[in-house]
This record gives structure tokens, C-alpha cells and sequence, in this order.
């Protein structure tokens, strides 16, 4: 079994932008996971300030809707974070799995959200990609698990003028504009993830950016098959343009 500073690799469980996540045990054996940064941008300055940065807003961050950081190594050649590991589905594969969400299931999921955010948003920090794939579905509820692209909303140090982070269909049109990114955008992000797991369907469609995007400006949020009241309540918080 390959190791990475004391901790042993049992499995893959996925990539992103920054490393490839694993499933690992530490010295006692307890299951964690371990995200290491890609090979080809180890070596990158950039790449590891954005680590470090990331593990700072880690430890920031306080609440049982996010992900613990457990530990971390920066400077070692093989460059890791240590979070815990939530045992459950992504809230993009339980949804195929099982089905859009009930109701009740629904109410219970916009909760646990809105908890996490407002722990993230609590120490001034800004998470900037929410979606389906960064919810876990855990048996006490929803869990928050990747902070890839989070940033602290008043450090601006490594913020490439220009730049526009997300992910489409859950980006806030007004971020999507060149806005600087904000808690208003993760709490639009919230309204999407929630449109997602009621429908089972991308919230504003698939399909090229560009197409996407023009949804987004026009509000043009697929809600087809809701409660009224629902619908009508995702809708009015999907607006381009909010009064």
C-alpha cells in the first residue's frame, strides 16, 4: 500500500482542479481523506499558495455541515490536505441514485445548507463553487466538502484580475459579469443546488457555456414539475437581477 507522510492510501475517489482526492488511513488506522496536488503543478509556486491558502480557510471554517481539515504539508514534495472523510454519496450521485428529493427531504437539505454557509460566511469567507458535487450526502445530513476555490472575500493577494471561478449554471450571473465574488453569490449557488436535487436536472440546462450562460441572464431556470410554492420561491431567488 503506497504512503504519503504517514498516511497510507487505500483508494481513489476522485480529481479536480487542484490534486487528486484519496481515501487513506492515518497512524491509528482511522479513514481520512487526503487530497494531493497534481504532479505537474507541484513544482508551481502558485499552485502550493493556493494550497496553503486553502488550508487556512480550512481551519477557519467551523461547523458540523463542513468538512474538518485534519492536517497538512505544504512545503514537502508531495504537497497534501487532510480532511475528514464523510461517509456517504455526493449529492450529484445520490440524485441519480435514488431520484430527486422529496419534499421534506428538500426542506431538510436547504437547512443543513444554509447552516454551512452561514458558518463559511461567518469568518468573512466566500465559497465560490458550490454544487451538487461539492455536497455530501451524509447520514446527519449534508456536508460541505471542497473549499478548491474558496477565497477569504477581502484578501485579494492571489485574485487574477479578470478572472471568473465557478462553475456554470451554478455561477451567480452577476459574478459571471466580472462582479467580485460575494456570500449573495453562494446563496444564489444554494437556490441552484436546490433546483438541482427537486428536478434531477441541471438547473438552467446542459449544453455549451455560452448557451448556459444566456440562461442564467435571462432566468431561465427549469422548475418544471414543482409545487407552485416552490417553485415559484426558487424562481424569484434565481433572478439576474434581485431587487
Amino acid at each position: 500500500m503506497d504512503e504519503i507522510g504517514g498516511y497510507r492510501l487505500v483508494r481513489r475517489l476522485g480529481a479536480g482542479g487542484m490534486g487528486t482526492v484519496w481515501e487513506a488511513l492515518d497512524a491509528e488506522d482511522r479513514p481520512v481523506a487526503l487530497k494531493l496536488l497534481h504532479p505537474h503543478i507541484s513544482n508551481d509556486p502558485g499552485a502550493r499558495a493556493r494550497l496553503e491558502r486553502e488550508v487556512a480557510l480550512l481551519h477557519r471554517v467551523r461547523g458540523p455541515r463542513i468538512s474538518r481539515v485534519l492536517d497538512a504539508e505544504v512545503e514537502a514534495a508531495e504537497a497534501f490536505v487532510v480532511t475528514e472523510l464523510i461517509d456517504g454519496l455526493t449529492l450529484d450521485d445520490d440524485v441519480r441514485t435514488r431520484g430527486p428529493f422529496a419534499p421534506h427531504e428538500l426542506s431538510a437539505l436547504a437547512r443543513g445548507l444554509a447552516e454551512a454557509l452561514d458558518s463559511i460566511h461567518s469568518v468573512g469567507v466566500v465559497h465560490r463553487d458550490l454544487k451538487p458535487s461539492n455536497v455530501m450526502i451524509s447520514a446527519t445530513g449534508p456536508v460541505i466538502i471542497d473549499f478548491g476555490i474558496a477565497q477569504v472575500a477581502d484578501d485579494v493577494r492571489l485574485t487574477q484580475t479578470g478572472m471568473v471561478t465557478g462553475t456554470p449554471g451554478y455561477l451567480d450571473p452577476q459574478v459571471a459579469d466580472g462582479a467580485p465574488p460575494s456570500a449573495r453569490g453562494d446563496w444564489w449557488a444554494w437556490a441552484a443546488v436546490l433546483v438541482f436535487a427537486a428536478t434531477g436536472r441541471q438547473p438552467f440546462g446542459t449544453g455549451p457555456n455560452v448557451a448556459i450562460f444566456q440562461r442564467l441572464h435571462t432566468g431561465s431556470v427549469d422548475v418544471e414539475g414543482l409545487e407552485p410554492d416552490t417553485a415559484r420561491a426558487l424562481r424569484a431567488a434565481l433572478r439576474p437581477d434581485p431587487a
